[in-house]
């Protein structure tokens, strides 16, 4: 690792990285005309984004830099893969791991892993429901649509917010701070699905102002200092088909999603590094 990179990861140690997000999620959030325009034009020239796609292909359509950042994609943008056998792309970014949970540890990067347990809050019960299955973890880019969408048709069972950092979760942080996706703020989300549990972890990390569920609304800020969890009962538990939107991040972040032992396999071209669009084939049911 370079110097400078070094001094990039050893500064987060150090910086206020929950005031900073908060910071700017509140400009984010602003709606300051021209100084928002600015902002948006810059950050569309800095990731050369298109709005091509876009429901509102006009930067001045979007009054706040969430509302461009969150923006919402045309119909038919993004197809969803055909067949009740098959698992959609939840997002649009990169594979930055998949594969086997081996003896209750995730692999994070070469020469890391992390513990599935405490990425799920510490139950233990949770954790065993995946043990031995398969996880994908899927890194968004500042220039990737930020909206998350399931993998299949599922049932909400539970959701659990879980305190921590806001390490950045780029591969440059990824490869050199451990355990940062059990470490930093979380917000768990518990399906029924036809062939078992999923888990779909939606990660925070520095300058993501906020982590919302489309049942919930805005989960996080306020940043709390307790885990908490809702249960939903399954007269009143929102159903999700496969496609549907499940949440947002205002500002980008990482999804992490865990299958059950001997449920799923993975589309054989899927690697690290792969880049995913969302509705494209991510697994077959086993």
């Amino acid at each position: 690792m370079s110097i400078l990179d070094t001094l990039k990861v050893t500064a987060q140690y150090c910086m206020p990285k929950h005031l900073i997000s908060r910071l700017v999620g509140l400009l984010a959030a602003a709606e300051c005309g021209s100084l928002t325009q600015y902002l948006i034009r810059t950050f569309m020239k800095r990731y050369q984004i298109s709005l091509d796609e876009a429901e509102f292909e006009q930067p001045e359509q979007y009054k706040s830099f969430n509302q461009f950042f969150t923006r919402a994609l045309k119909e038919g943008a993004r197809p969803i893969c055909e067949g009740d056998n098959v698992l959609a792309q939840p997002v649009d970014g990169a594979i930055s791991q998949l594969g086997a949970i081996k003896e209750g540890r995730i692999i994070q990067a070469k020469g890391h892993d992390f513990s599935s347990r405490t990425l799920l809050g510490g139950s233990k019960e949770l954790a065993e429901r995946f043990d031995a299955g398969q996880f994908a973890t899927i890194y968004l880019a500042p220039s990737d649509y930020h909206r998350i969408h399931m993998p299949c048709d599922g049932e909400l069972e539970s959701m659990i917010y879980i305190p921590g950092e806001l390490f950045s979760v780029n591969p440059l942080t990824a490869e050199n701070v451990p355990e940062l996706f059990a470490r930093n703020e979380r917000v768990v989300c518990i399906f029924k699905t036809e062939f078992g549990p999923m888990a779909m972890v939606l990660v925070g990390a520095t300058i993501v102002a906020s982590i919302e569920t489309v049942w919930s609304g805005t989960v996080t800020p306020p940043a709390g200092k307790k885990i908490q969890q809702w249960s939903y009962p399954e007269t009143t538990a929102p159903k999700l088909k496969k496609g549907d939107e499940m949440g947002r991040f205002k500002l980008g972040s990482t999804v992490v999603c865990l299958f059950p032992k001997d449920s799923i396999a993975f589309e054989a071209e899927l690697a690290s590094g792969f880049k995913t669009r969302m509705g494209e084939p991510l697994a077959q049911k086993a």
